[in-house]
């Protein structure tokens, strides 16, 4: 085994779509249906992604998804005009892992990063990954795992995470060397 895994293994099917296309369909999936599962469609991999590096569950992680997208389509305060709907439905899934781990009071033990059925993703990748995971924070695994498999920005990230962008960029930095480091990448500088 190679130790790399292609981030494209872990991202949604939203790429071909623009954020003005996914804010239209934030507004409109409270009373469309079709709407609602275009959303589900696009963004499912990354908020199960998110959930897991908070809940350390998968069980737990697959609620977060289906609450996720419960609470997106009974959203009434998302402002198409100035919001960014791809933030919004990331925010949405933090707080809902976040409120589900409180609820569960879960341990996070181990963290493994799992899409649904992706024929390149195997279970040496999963356990791989696990590992690699387990050396950062809960903080810097959010943000890896929101910049990397949900394809954030840092600024989306700021947001999401109420922090300033410059210690979302500091925290991923350090999580890349660390994960550099464990995976035994040569850094060199």
């Amino acid at each position: 085994m190679t130790g790399e895994v292609s981030a494209q293994a872990f991202r949604d099917d939203n790429s071909e779509c623009d954020n003005t296309d996914i804010n239209r369909l934030i507004t409109e999936c409270s009373h469309s249906r079709e709407s609602l599962e275009m959303l589900y469609n696009m963004f499912r991999k990354s908020v199960f992604a998110l959930a897991f590096s908070i809940t350390s569950d998968y069980h737990l992680s697959e609620d977060c998804v289906a609450e996720t997208f419960v609470r997106l389509a009974a959203a009434e305060n998302f402002n198409p005009r100035k919001g960014d709907g791809r933030g919004y439905i990331h925010k949405i899934a933090r707080n809902t892992a976040l409120e589900i781990r409180r609820r569960y009071k879960r341990e996070c033990q181990d963290i493994i990063i799992q899409s649904y059925g992706d024929a390149e993703k195997t279970v040496e990748d999963s356990i791989y990954i696990n590992q690699l995971l387990k050396s950062l924070n809960d903080k810097q695994r959010q943000i890896v795992v929101m910049h990397i498999c949900s394809e954030l920005t840092f600024r989306e990230i700021a947001k999401i995470m109420k922090s300033p962008e410059s210690t979302v960029k500091s925290r991923y930095k350090k999580a890349m060397s660390i994960l550099k480091e464990k995976a035994g990448v040569d850094i060199g500088e």
